[in-house]
């Protein structure tokens, strides 16, 4: 699923976005996040799919396999 998303340095300088698009992953996961269903997030970008969106958490969870815990207090701080 996450051939739906691309990189490229000439968009958003080089985020993961959704293919065809300038959504970022990021953007997406904030939005989710933020507590905006699946079904607003489609209903206000009707160019995306479920499956964009599903790419975007597969991304982030894959993202997160490797990385380093940080204590979240302070990385808000």
């Amino acid at each position: 699923m996450i051939d739906r998303l691309v990189v490229n340095p000439a968009i958003l300088g080089g985020k993961p976005v959704i293919k065809g698009t300038r959504i970022s992953v990021e953007f997406v996961l904030e939005l989710l996040a933020s507590g905006v269903s699946e079904d607003e997030i489609l209903s206000d970008y009707r160019h995306l799919s479920r499956e964009d969106i599903k790419a975007c958490l597969e991304y982030a969870a894959h993202a997160l396999k490797n990385e380093i815990i940080v204590d979240l207090e302070t990385a808000v701080a």
